[in-house]
């Protein structure tokens, strides 16, 4: 059974990440959200929508074709939990970093609080290292860790 919490998140990976639809990252990310695990240009976790956009717009213009499938989602109370595998292709240079053409897998893993239909707060485990070599053909090890 798809709870309202769960389908907030489902909402959120489908509009607003597939579909780039700004209209859904300000309807389903409270104004005073936060993004724990993701950074803004002075390294503090993202806050509220506006705060988000820069992040979702350069994640999508480096990968247009951007896709989260959802593996798992697990409710208890407020909180959701979603793991799920992303792909995509480096064609945009979103990231600083020119389009290489290669496509890329991750694995990532977000826990959000769910309130009001809206994500209250939220944390983010997505394998940046991993994404950043795959990109640069580095090995894990000496990959940028860079991701914003």
């Amino acid at each position: 059974m798809m709870t309202e919490e769960k389908q907030v998140l489902h909402e959120w990976f489908e509009e607003v990440w597939h579909q780039g639809n700004e209209d859904a990252l300000f309807r389903l990310f409270a104004k005073e959200g936060i993004a724990h695990g993701l950074e803004d240009d002075e390294g503090r976790p993202i806050v509220g929508p506006e705060g988000y956009l820069t992040f979702l717009k350069a994640y999508r213009d480096a990968f247009p074709d951007i896709r989260f499938e959802i593996a798992d989602t697990i409710q208890e109370g407020e909180r959701v939990s979603v793991r799920c595998v992303v792909r995509g292709t480096h064609t945009g240079e979103g990231l600083g970093i020119p389009p290489t053409q290669r496509r890329v897998e991750i694995g990532g893993m977000t826990i959000g609080v769910v309130r009001e239909g809206q994500i209250q707060e939220a944390w983010n485990i997505f394998d940046f290292r991993s994404l950043m070599g795959q990109l640069t053909g580095a090995p894990l090890d000496q990959a940028p860790f860079d991701h914003a």
